[in-house]
């Protein structure tokens, strides 16, 4: 698998653990439904403590952290931007207790990407917002395995694919994506330009019609679909 390449229209670089990546997964699977077509979507895992540092918190209190100052600011305006969009599409988005290995679901996506395509929004929607509700343990693999289910997706053989094949595909992957130019999350890559952040959706909308006309601006807002699976 490369960074940068694929068959289908568009990638779209995700991570389950990601503020960001969740207000952006119901507009980008609006996008993708309303164009008729199949986006590339693959997990970038996040190893935040690498660039923002690592806090544990305990009933919404600090208990542990080695983040300066400003890297908490950063934090906290992430949430908050974040929060805006998510609560916008009637989610609820609360700050994680804990800086979580979010690489199970996140090889869940393969998983789905290779085993029911078009139950990925289910899949997305099984995980996501009750992630953000702070309702999963997405570290333990049998939870990851319900929300398989609850999505209407066979979880027979994931452990499996999570410890042996997915777990390689992903790992492989990883280490491509900083040197490809891709450092956050949600990205999207077409035709080989990367595109970081859900604002960049008129963009990639403009660019997959044919490019008539000038580029849109940047935006942030929402087409009003309700998109539950693609």
């Amino acid at each position: 698998m490369n960074a940068l390449e694929s068959d289908a229209p568009m990638i779209v670089y995700v991570d389950i653990k990601s503020p960001y990546a969740f207000a952006a997964i119901r507009p980008t699977l609006a996008l993708e439904k309303s164009l008729g077509m199949r986006f590339d979507w693959r997990p970038l895992t996040l190893d935040i403590p690498s660039y923002l540092g690592s806090a544990r918190k305990k009933k919404g209190k600090v208990i542990k952290s080695t983040r300066s100052a400003n890297q908490w600011s950063w934090v906290k305006y992430a949430y908050r931007d974040a929060r805006r969009y998510a609560e916008r599409q009637g989610y609820m988005l609360k700050g994680t207790e804990k800086i979580w290995d979010s690489s199970i679901p996140n090889i869940g996506i393969l998983w789905v990407m290779q085993t029911s395509r078009d139950r990925l929004g289910d899949y997305f929607e099984a995980v996501y917002p009750p992630f953000w509700r702070r309702e999963l343990d997405i570290e333990d693999m049998a939870v990851v395995e319900a929300c398989l289910e609850k999505a209407g997706i066979e979880s027979s053989g994931f452990s499996e694919f999570a410890k042996g094949e997915g777990r390689i595909q992903h790992d492989q992957l990883q280490p491509q994506l900083h040197p490809s130019g891709i450092y956050g999350v949600p990205t999207y890559v077409i035709d080989g330009t990367i595109l970081f952040g859900r604002e960049h959706l008129p963009y990639v909308r403009w660019h997959l019609q044919g490019r008539e006309g000038p580029a849109p601006d940047i935006a942030y807002e929402i087409d009003d679909l309700e998109v539950h699976s693609c």
